[in-house]
């Protein structure tokens, strides 16, 4: 039995892809260019391609400023992330549906290791920078997943609008 949970660990383990860790270490990103994948709420900007910056502030209050941004679908866009607390924050954008879950997975393993295109971990008094393009119309949310952030309101939404 104890070698069939160890087993299963480990195929889990190879199931989450390359990441870093949540916790107070260097968020460095690789070298490597920003593998593109469509998501519902869009894909990976191109830098060359950005024609808006869109900065948004993070407290220790939990809170995001603005809390609510508009885009036009098609935009792609760079958010300017400043973390003006002192504690590590992060901006993570999703569905509600995606957010909920992996919130719910970062309180039962929050030193989880994730770092995807749509998600910047900025320590304090730092700042941090997304690309993307809003290919989709509708209604998205981003949020900080660190445990317990998300459960006292450090979330927004993202409003794409068609034209």
């Amino acid at each position: 039995m104890k070698q069939l949970a160890i087993a299963t660990l480990i195929s889990l383990a190879g199931l989450s892809g390359p990441a870093w860790a949540h916790g107070n270490d260097k968020h460095v990103k690789p070298a490597t260019a920003v593998q593109k994948e469509q998501k519902p709420w869009g894909i990976a900007g191109d830098a060359k391609q950005v024609r808006r910056t869109i900065t948004l502030k993070m407290t220790d209050n939990m809170r995001f400023t603005p809390d609510r941004v508009d885009v036009k679908l098609g935009e792609t866009v760079r958010f300017v992330v400043h973390n003006d607390g002192k504690m590590l924050h992060e901006l993570v954008i999703g569905t509600k549906k995606e957010l909920d879950e992996h919130a719910a997975l970062m309180l039962k393993f929050p030193n989880m290791a994730h770092d995807e295109p749509y998600m910047v971990h900025v320590d304090p008094g730092k700042k941090g920078e997304i690309d993307w393009t809003f290919n989709r119309a509708g209604e998205f949310d981003f949020a900080c997943l660190i445990a317990g952030h998300y459960q006292a309101g450090m979330v927004g939404k993202i409003l794409v609008s068609a034209q």
